[in-house]
């Protein structure tokens, strides 16, 4: 990863906050454990904007502590078995951004209407709506995995979103463009009737185009820049 799996944990936790992403204490992003004993996510009750590398601790699939101190949130299954399901997923982040909570609860599907819905679109970011209550369980772990399948994100419908990535800095940057896809749309929808959007072959121009991995990277760093410290 290049760094510390809990900085980078609480790294992320900032950029999500500053970028939209807070929900006072709920919300939560974690990096897969390199030794394979879990996942690396912040502790339960603090605000991702106040999250530092001592209030991130690691739980095991059983969704014990094993390294760190304070409670878990309850709903680590989201992060666990997303990355059981998804070897090729190194992070995942969940929170309850404004935007993308309201477009999910509108039933329209995210259009390419912006250069950041093409980084989902196509195909059709999948929706989760077996439950919009909280993922306590594995079960219900396993049931978001299957929704989210091999894409980079997929909405929990009246609930929050779920992004993921090989690392988690590009779980990170997925998350940030979902929200500002959400706001994009729902600001050109506001202004009366449905707007143009990109046909496939166009979304699918502009996502090589403009989402390399190189680009990726200096967006991350553009954000970690914006926090300040």
């Amino acid at each position: 990863m290049g760094t510390d799996s809990r900085t980078l944990v609480a790294t992320a936790s900032r950029v999500l906050a500053a970028a939209g992403h807070g929900d006072l204490v709920w919300g939560h992003a974690s990096a897969r454990d390199p030794e394979g004993r879990g996942v690396w996510i912040k502790a339960a009750g603090w605000g991702l904007d106040e999250v530092t590398a001592e209030r991130v601790h690691l739980v095991d699939e059983h969704g014990e502590v094993l390294v760190g101190e304070g409670p878990r949130h309850s709903e680590y299954p989201i992060h666990t078995e997303i990355m059981t399901a998804r070897p090729d997923v190194g992070a995942v982040v969940h929170t309850h951004s404004e935007y993308a909570v309201a477009l999910a609860a509108t039933g329209q599907p995210l259009r390419p209407v912006s250069h950041a819905a093409n980084f989902f679109v196509p195909p059709q970011v999948p929706s989760y709506t077996g439950t919009a209550d909280l993922i306590l369980t594995p079960a219900l772990g396993k049931e978001v995995a299957a929704a989210l399948g091999d894409g980079t994100a997929a909405f929990l419908v009246n609930h929050g979103i779920v992004a993921v990535g090989k690392d988690l800095e590009t779980a990170t940057v997925a998350a940030v463009l979902l929200e500002r896809a959400c706001k994009q749309q729902l600001l050109t929808r506001s202004f009366g009737g449905w707007p143009v959007w990109s046909e496939p072959a166009e979304s699918l121009s502009k996502r090589e185009n403009i989402y390399s991995e190189a680009a990726l990277r200096q967006v991350w760093d553009y954000l970690v820049r914006g926090l300040g410290h």
